[in-house]
């Protein structure tokens, strides 16, 4: 099992949970290739949408279920590549105040270019701290 940050705006993840469905990068076939059943992936969403206002939380949590990706129309004329995954009941985490805890962002001062990219592996460790706080513990 791995652990996973997709990154996208609030509404892509929202999109997300009520397909149930785990996507990244407009639906690149490769990064949902790269998951197996069980991985989780959270997702971080640095703006509420492309235009929109300033997030910088962990927005979603989701388990993968679907054992191969497959395509489908995102919206009329735009298609990407996904995978089938249940999505957990979460609050939002703001990124903030955990910076200092996250093994994976090396670079606390920028640390916006950690998430740059559409999807990166983050440790067990890490993970368990997300989850656990969008899951009601504590940070």
């Amino acid at each position: 099992m791995a652990h996973w940050i997709g990154v996208v705006h609030r509404a892509q993840a929202r999109m997300a949970r009520e397909a149930g469905q785990v996507a990244f990068s407009h639906g690149r076939e490769s990064l949902v290739r790269g998951l197996d059943v069980d991985d989780t992936v959270i997702y971080y969403a640095p703006k509420s949408d492309r235009d929109g206002v300033p997030v910088q939380a962990f927005v979603a949590h989701a388990t993968v279920t679907g054992a191969a990706p497959y395509e489908t129309e995102f919206r009329p004329g735009l298609t990407g590549w996904v995978r089938d995954a249940r999505f957990d009941d979460v609050r939002e985490v703001p990124v903030k105040p955990m910076l200092d805890s996250l093994s994976f962002v090396p670079n606390k001062r920028n640390w916006g270019l950690t998430f740059r990219g559409g999807r990166f592996s983050i440790p067990p460790e890490d993970y368990a701290r997300i989850a656990g706080a969008m899951l009601g513990g504590a940070a």
